[in-house]
């Protein structure tokens, strides 16, 4: 879905109110579809990441777009600031130093590969975010995760532990494993 830069702007202002009023405690802001472009009116999947100082502050997502993209980014904005298990809840002391970044990805493709070997060469760093999957344990690395685990099997490996596996699940050929790809904006 290629978004224009009015329409990531959008998102962005939509994901900042609704972190805004969060914070404060109020509702987020209701959004009236008939007065926004259509493209954001599709269904979407997307993540909101927030970082304070360039440290990660919370990011939290949608794997699968069944709702309007709009909404995504909204409900994933609020719980990204209130709800992401690994951070204390945004205070409104932080709101000047968070910075909002979107993402909105592409339908999770599955990856077929023989062995550990086949699926490191398949991957594209920096361009793939990659979904685990083994029985209930499931979990995802945006393509930004990249930046910081440029090296493909370390990637995996944090991966797997994300996902409460084995550090070697990646090595299983009972792995499922799918990829996405985003388009990554973040407030100028």
């Amino acid at each position: 879905m290629a978004l224009t830069s009015e329409e990531k702007q959008i998102l962005i202002q939509v994901a900042r109110e609704a972190i805004a009023r969060a914070v404060h405690g109020r509702e987020a802001p209701a959004i009236d579809l008939d007065t926004i472009p259509d493209t954001l009116k599709r269904d979407g999947a997307s993540f909101v990441t927030l970082t304070e100082h360039g440290s990660l502050r919370g990011c939290i997502g949608s794997l699968e777009a069944r709702r309007p993209l709009i909404v995504d980014v909204r409900e994933n904005a609020v719980a990204a600031a209130l709800h992401d298990p690994r951070f204390p809840t945004v205070q409104p002391h932080e709101l000047g130093d968070l910075k909002v970044e979107v993402s909105v990805l592409s339908e999770a493709q599955p990856l077929a590969y023989e062995d550990a070997e086949d699926l490191i060469a398949q991957l594209r760093p920096g361009v793939d975010g990659v979904v685990i999957e083994q029985g209930w344990n499931r979990a995802t690395f945006l393509p930004q995760v990249w930046e910081k685990i440029p090296d493909p099997h370390q990637f995996m490996e944090h991966l797997c532990r994300k996902a409460h596996l084995p550090l070697d699940a990646y090595r299983d050929p009972g792995l499922d494993v799918y990829t996405y790809q985003v388009d990554k904006f973040e407030e100028s």
